[in-house]
């Protein structure tokens, strides 16, 4: 009989939960520390068995408060400056993918960093094998709990969703790993052999299918989730619609070019899908969109609705600001960042985030204060404290933010687009909204506090000189890019405003899954298989128009829904654009420019900047709309160029687990 410890769960249940200190596959077999109480003592009811369950929870990494300066965004979306060149984004861009062992973040628990960066759980790799032997005990001693079908339901349904979770997490960066499904016995020699991505993705398949089955579609709704006082503190649990999701996710993934045709260069099968899990994939997501859209689920979109109110300069600021409008129910915004330790991603969000975890480290909110807060700006004269470390959008990220009328940018945008309507003296003019609200740019106001708030020596940073050669093109201090990231942390987090002041309680959060992610995945895995799953009416064109309507953009193809961009390879390359731009910053770039066979495409391996000459007077800035300011010389710059071989389509095993057995073998290449 195993014994078990007990410790407080951090997640808002009644019940009680295990910590295991296991940290990798060989440390899955060993036998549980000394503890206080029989296994079948802690797994005897509802509420001593989800309290172990609950354990998992703390288990789901936090991307941006894993590490002092932390580092997530791998794609070509961002760039550091050069005291960050240790961080992961940039031994991503080196091609030295063994680094994610080394660096501190989200993926592994680095054992050499103290305070945040020493902390145990939240780190996929590391806190994944003790989670999956959580989810396998939980399954396989089910019959020691007494407790009612819906109680034993919600057990199961919260197992299996985390046992697929886990693996798919893992694979998304390893490719097939032996499916953990049992649990193992202390001093027995594993042997499970690696399986191949899709074989992988069918054992998690099978294993999201059970939790659909299991879970309800909100747990405020059942007899079990408002006992013992958890009533309406449910929203961090995982429920049927996160398993939809996630089912549809494994299926896209696994039917994806990469998983399909393997590693290759050239980008020839970019577009080359297996049809069939496509269309597995959309009727997945299909059924979660319907619920949605027929209104019986707790979940919708966020407003994108900002104050349109004009301040003394004649200038609204509303959506550089983030300020919502005083009718708005809800706020983008919130989806990554809020106040008061609100968690980002709920009620005040719409509902849109669907799969989170707790916050930094056992659910710590104040963990955004420690530096999350302050990774984003400019550290030129200190206008933002703290680790010399900057997260800027490259010249790419910015280039994929198209037109307001929906259409994209020229590839030439040195000249002016007459069908678009780009402009190369305008260049942030009558841009996608999300642009305002995303990014700062040239002459944008930074420091919104008075005067007296901010040091006289230091109001020539109140307005962003981001043209080449101005204040804040520093590239040890500021941005090499020429711009600066505010859409998961606000401009405001400045020593004049000090948004990250502990009085505000900040808090910063980015999810795992929103329903914005859910409506582009459809489109994508129904533009994949030519179809049109029966279990929704939306085709992909509506779905990912949903997600445009919402911000104010215009629509697929522009206002004549011209034909290049709403079918074949063209309405599959706006699909692409549309996740970049919506899903931007937020750590998903990377896989999907794994899964899609253009990591190593010249189009995506050079990161630039955008180079420029101001034309207006800094007065200018004070008095109009920055959007509106002239420019000339408008052009791009390398930055640097990944030098990425088939290698790097997969992240390499630590060589520790490759070497227990033989069939536990490395990725090609590493």
């Amino acid at each position: 009989m195993r014994n078990i410890i007990y410790h407080k769960i951090l997640i808002g249940a009644a019940g009680l939960s295990v910590l295991a200190s296991v940290a990798s596959c060989e440390d899955y077999l060993d036998k549980a520390p000394e503890t206080t109480i029989t296994q079948a003592e802690a797994f005897k009811d509802f509420r001593s068995l989800q309290g172990y369950v609950e354990g998992i929870y703390t288990a789901i990494p936090d991307k941006e408060k894993c590490n002092w300066c932390p580092s997530w965004n791998w794609g070509d979306d961002e760039v550091f400056n050069p005291e960050a060149d240790d961080r992961m984004t940039h031994q991503v861009d080196l091609g030295n993918f063994k680094a994610w062992q080394e660096t501190g973040n989200w993926l592994c628990y680095n054992p050499n960093q103290g305070g945040n960066g020493g902390y145990h759980f939240g780190r996929l790799w590391t806190s994944a094998f003790p989670a999956l032997r959580r989810c396998n005990m939980a399954i396989e001693n089910i019959d020691m709990m007494v407790g009612t079908k819906e109680e034993r339901e919600l057990i199961l349904g919260q197992a299996y969703f985390f046992r697929a979770w886990f693996h798919f997490e893992m694979m998304s960066y390893f490719g097939g790993l032996p499916y953990i499904n049992r649990v193992f016995d202390a001093g027995e020699e594993l042997r499970e052999k690696r399986l191949s991505y899709q074989e992988c993705a069918d054992c998690v398949a099978a294993d999201l299918l059970k939790a659909i089955e299991y879970l309800p579609i909100d747990w405020d709704q059942t007899v079990a989730g408002n006992a013992y006082g958890t009533g309406g503190k449910n929203d961090l649990r995982v429920n049927k619609i996160t398993a939809l999701g996630y089912l549809g996710k494994n299926y896209l993934w696994a039917g994806s070019p990469l998983m399909k045709n393997g590693a290759q260069l050239g980008g020839t099968k970019t577009y080359d899908y297996d049809k069939e899990y496509c269309k597995k994939a959309a009727d997945a997501f299909a059924e979660l969109l319907n619920l949605v859209e027929t209104g019986q689920t707790q979940y919708g979109l966020a407003e994108f609705d900002y104050d349109k109110t004009e301040g003394e300069d004649g200038v609204a600021r509303g959506i550089y600001d983030h300020t919502k409008s005083k009718t708005a129910k809800s706020c983008f915004t919130q989806l990554f960042y809020d106040f008061n330790w609100v968690m980002p991603g709920g009620d005040n969000a719409g509902r849109e985030a669907i799969m989170r975890g707790l916050s930094g480290e056992n659910g710590n909110a104040n963990n955004t204060n420690w530096n999350t807060s302050k990774v984003f700006g400019p550290k030129v004269a200190g206008i933002v404290e703290h680790d010399n470390v900057i997260h800027q959008p490259t010249a790419n990220m910015i280039d994929a933010y198209g037109m307001a009328n929906g259409l994209p940018l020229p590839d030439d945008i040195t000249k002016p687009d007459p069908v678009s309507g780009w402009d190369p003296t305008h260049p942030f003019k009558d841009r996608d909204p999300r642009f305002y609200h995303d990014i700062v740019f040239d002459g944008f106001k930074y420091v919104n506090a008075a005067a007296g708030k901010l040091e006289a020596s230091k109001e020539y940073l109140r307005y962003c000189s981001l043209y080449t050669g101005g204040a804040m093109r520093d590239q040890a201090h500021a941005s090499q890019t020429g711009y600066f990231c505010q859409k998961l942390v606000p401009h405001t987090c400045n020593i004049a405003d000090q948004a990250y002041d502990y009085g505000k309680g900040l808090h910063c959060y980015i999810p795992f899954m929103r329903l914005a992610d859910i409506y582009l995945m459809y489109a994508e895995a129904c533009a994949a298989a030519d179809y049109q799953s029966p279990k929704c009416e939306l085709s992909a064109v509506d779905a990912v128009n949903r997600i445009r309507t919402r911000c104010g953009a215009g629509p697929l193809g522009g206002p004549n829904a011209d034909a290049k961009y709403t079918t074949g390879t063209g309405l599959m390359d706006e699909i692409r654009r549309e996740r970049a731009v919506e899903l931007a910053f937020e750590g998903f770039r990377f896989s999907d420019l794994q899964r899609w066979l253009l990591l190593t495409e010249p189009k995506y391996t050079m990161k630039y900047s955008h180079e420029f000459d101001r034309v207006e007077s800094d007065d200018f800035y004070a008095k109009n709309d920055p959007k509106d300011a002239r420019v000339q010389n408008f052009r791009k710059k390398e930055i640097l160029t990944r030098k990425f071989t088939t290698k790097h389509y997969w992240f390499p095993l630590p060589e520790s687990q490759v070497y227990l057995y033989p069939e536990f073998k490395q990725n090609p290449g590493w």
